[in-house]
């Protein structure tokens, strides 16, 4: 079950992990060559309470008869596009570090750059600094023996606030948008911009144009010019750096659907079904074990030893030839399941889908459903997806049909696309129009579906 859950990349950290503990265990094509028969019978002293019997082993159940290893061949239709492409790993150095870097570039005294380093430390994942000024300076007291103001303090902020990307080590929204517009070449627009942000925020964030037109004297269109150089500036200036690293992790999808000839054809990765098989060198130590004349107390315990490590080969191949079944298998049920979706890309036609509908087509339980769905992507001719996203809960039309909860969010998010701006449509002006596209629903039910989207109020989605 935890192999299911790993997406592709996690999987091929977990099979490197066991190539590497495990002896035993070996990548690639195996050498194409079967075993005596008699391997089973390498154990014959089982009147020794210390040996191992006979039956306990069978050297045949480790490995297959030819190149192919027994479990490949049970899941052929998998992408082999993928087989020699490299795993996007993350990498890069710290956000973190890629800031201290900089202040090596910068003239500070022992003082200013222990304390420009602290401020730098005390950067979110966003790129803020959350905390209050006082608050650092106590802190920079008791673990830094560093006695200084907060005068001091806000003048080294500044020095921080200079280094890339601009917006970094802001405390609040308004005032990292405004160090970005400042680095900017001055305009009539960007200094407008900087005004309303420094003398009006709050009523530039609640949209009330009305009044910041009458507060700075502007005609709407400098006001639509100004509002245009905000709308540019990157409100989360860390955000780009996921993880505190630079470079953000790759999505490997973990399937691929591909229309052919009208019909639609999946596979699953090649990086899923990796080539594995036991060690020939440790077969060779069991021929050499069985053909001993005498069998000494180490021997024995060194067979133990290969046993255990065989044996946790065999399972390990095992669990890796359930994990492929099980992906194909339940991903080709969705696939099924949401063909008309497929074929189209219509999110319309994606049909009311729950983790148990999956679950009682392949006979399996529904939290393995779930760890398919919530970790894997598919690779489609309409973008990479998350499964999960295929999933959603049915309502009744009109006329009594069960629809897709997805197909009303996507009708719901073509209305506010094409709505009139200046005059943004209520929740109770949207419930109306779903009624008469054959939608009856609640208006509290059009706002939860509205906050799922992430669509703000109608007052916050007015433009001027």
């Amino acid at each position: 079950m935890k192999l299911i859950q790993l997406p592709t990349q996690a999987f091929e950290q977990r099979l490197k992990q066991e190539l590497e503990e495990n002896p035993a265990l070996e990548s690639g094509k195996a050498e194409s060559e079967s075993l005596d028969e008699d391997y089973g019978e390498v154990y014959d002293e089982s009147s020794d309470n210390e040996s191992i019997a006979a039956d306990e082993i069978n050297i045949d159940d480790y490995l297959s008869d030819d190149e192919t290893p027994d479990y490949r061949t049970q899941i052929s239709n998998y992408s082999a596009d993928d087989d020699d492409k490299k795993v996007p790993y993350a990498a890069g150095i710290s956000f973190n570090q890629y800031l201290i870097n900089q202040l090596n570039t910068i003239n500070l005294d022992d003082e200013e750059r222990a304390i420009a380093e602290f401020l730098v430390g005390s950067v979110d994942e966003s790129g803020y600094i959350r905390r209050p000024l006082s608050d650092i300076v106590d802190d920079l007291a008791f673990t830094q023996n560093i006695y200084v103001d907060e005068e001091k303090v806000k003048k080294v902020l500044k020095t921080v606030q200079e280094l890339d990307p601009p917006g970094i080590g802001a405390r609040s929204l308004d005032e990292c948008l405004i160090i970005q517009l400042k680095r900017k070449p001055s305009s009539p627009s960007i200094d407008l911009a900087i005004a309303i942000l420094e003398k009006s925020f709050d009523h530039f964030t609640k949209k009330h144009y009305d009044k910041l037109l009458q507060k700075h004297h502007i005609s709407e269109e400098e006001l639509k010019a100004a509002i245009g150089e905000i709308e540019k500036l990157n409100p989360k200036p860390g955000g780009a750096y996921s993880g505190n690293n630079r470079i953000v992790e790759h999505i490997v999808p973990d399937f691929s659907i591909r229309i052919v000839d009208g019909e639609l054809e999946l596979s699953l990765n090649g990086r899923n079904a990796p080539e594995l098989h036991v060690s020939k060198e440790y077969t060779n130590m069991l021929e050499g074990y069985k053909n001993a004349k005498e069998k000494s107390k180490d021997q024995k315990d060194t067979v133990l030893f290969i046993k255990q490590k065989l044996d946790a080969a065999k399972w390990f191949i095992d669990a890796i030839k359930q994990r492929q079944q099980t992906l194909y298998m339940t991903m080709k049920a969705i696939m099924d399941y949401q063909k008309e979706y497929f074929l189209t890309g219509d999110e319309r036609k994606l049909k009311p889908m729950i983790l148990k509908d999956i679950a009682d087509r392949i006979n399996m339980d529904v939290s393995t459903v779930s760890r398919v769905a919530n970790s894997k992507y598919v690779d489609t001719p309409y973008g990479t997806k998350l499964i999960k996203d295929y999933f959603s809960e049915a309502m009744k039309n009109e006329q009594g049909e069960d629809v897709s909860t997805k197909e009303i969010k996507k009708i719901l998010e073509t209305v506010i696309r094409d709505e009139d701006k200046k005059k943004p449509l209520t929740d109770d002006s949207l419930a109306k129009i779903l009624k008469e596209k054959g939608y009856p629903i609640a208006r509290r039910t059009v706002a939860k579906y509205r906050e799922q989207m992430d669509i703000p109020v109608a007052r916050l989605r007015k433009k001027i």
